[in-house]
């Protein structure tokens, strides 16, 4: 079933919405409408996915879960614009995937003191600038200039909002000299198809990336060098909610607190979420839970007890 959150229509932000996907009843939720009964679980959450490999990963996990222990769950996918604009005013309960302390800083600068951070759930967050392992003699970010015809003047960048561009165009493109490349604005998807089409035919192409990310275990990739550390040291990602969801959902956030992943537990969900059951995210979410109920005990406690998937 297809939505738009009315008042961020009615803010001019609904043509950045793309699709939202009604895990309840369809009804036009905006913050703390679905707030459970103290202690008695249950209500309607608004989860906000921005399409990035790690949050269509975590996103379809929480989904699951927490229908599973009764709540009603609606995704809405956003840009990341639109996202913090919408958990700052209400209108969205819950995403779970702020990078920082660099990738989202303007964002969080802007709407951070309107928002509740629940917690740390992944800490070997990095942005990279990526080549396909067969450019051999294409090591670090430095050696981008002496191949800038060859890459046609190109970088190939994801969405124009995301901290990823800014960070690449404001600090590593100037820091590195390259000046005559044109960073490409577009999308993830776009980027990925280029990347693939690149790669099948084993031409060159630069790329901006991130770990994780499932295109690591679809290719045969290089992260460039970055001596400089323009591209920023490791971060961690974040699950943030509207103001007031800890007291509205008190055992969700005590759930998400507790929540983590380990690097090979995320490997493993992203390639069910988006290669195995890449038609079906929330059933691939489902047998990584049923194969992993050390995840339910260690993030659930005693709420984990009588869970099947």
């Amino acid at each position: 079933m297809n939505a738009r959150l009315a008042s961020l229509t009615a803010l001019g932000l609904g043509s950045a919405l793309l699709l939202t996907a009604c895990g309840g009843g369809g009804e036009d939720l905006t913050g703390g409408s679905g707030a459970e009964d103290e202690g008695t679980g249950g209500g309607a959450i608004n989860i906000a996915l921005i399409p990035w490999e790690e949050d269509i990963a975590a996103t379809n996990l929480w989904q699951v879960l927490l229908e599973e222990k009764g709540y009603e769950v609606t995704v809405t996918e956003l840009d990341v614009a639109p996202m913090y604009q919408g958990t700052a005013d209400g209108d969205i309960d819950l995403f779970l995937d702020t990078w920082l302390p660099v990738t989202h800083a303007d964002y969080w600068e802007d709407y951070g003191d309107q928002l509740e951070d629940l917690g740390s759930w992944y800490d070997n967050a990095r942005l990279t600038l990526t080549v396909p392992a067969y450019m051999e003699d294409v090591d670090s970010i430095e050696d981008l200039p002496g191949i800038a015809e060859e890459l046609d003047n190109r970088i190939v960048g994801i969405e124009s909002g995301s901290g990823l561009v800014r960070v690449t165009r404001e600090e590593a493109m100037p820091g590195y000299g390259l000046d005559d490349f044109e960073l490409v604005e577009s999308s993830t998807s776009a980027m990925l198809a280029e990347l693939d089409s690149a790669y099948q035919e084993e031409e060159p192409i630069v790329v901006t990336l991130w770990r994780p990310h499932i295109a690591y275990a679809q290719y045969d990739l290089k992260d460039l060098e970055d001596p400089e550390g323009l591209m920023g040291d490791a971060e961690s990602v974040h699950a943030v909610g509207r103001d007031g969801f800890a007291e509205d959902f008190p055992e969700v956030a005590a759930w998400i607190e507790a929540f983590d992943l380990s690097d090979e537990e995320l490997g493993d969900l992203e390639a069910l979420t988006l290669d195995e059951y890449e038609d079906d995210p929330q059933e691939g979410a489902r047998v990584w839970l049923s194969e992993n109920p050390e995840f339910l005990e260690r993030t659930l406690g005693d709420d984990a007890e009588g869970l099947e998937f």
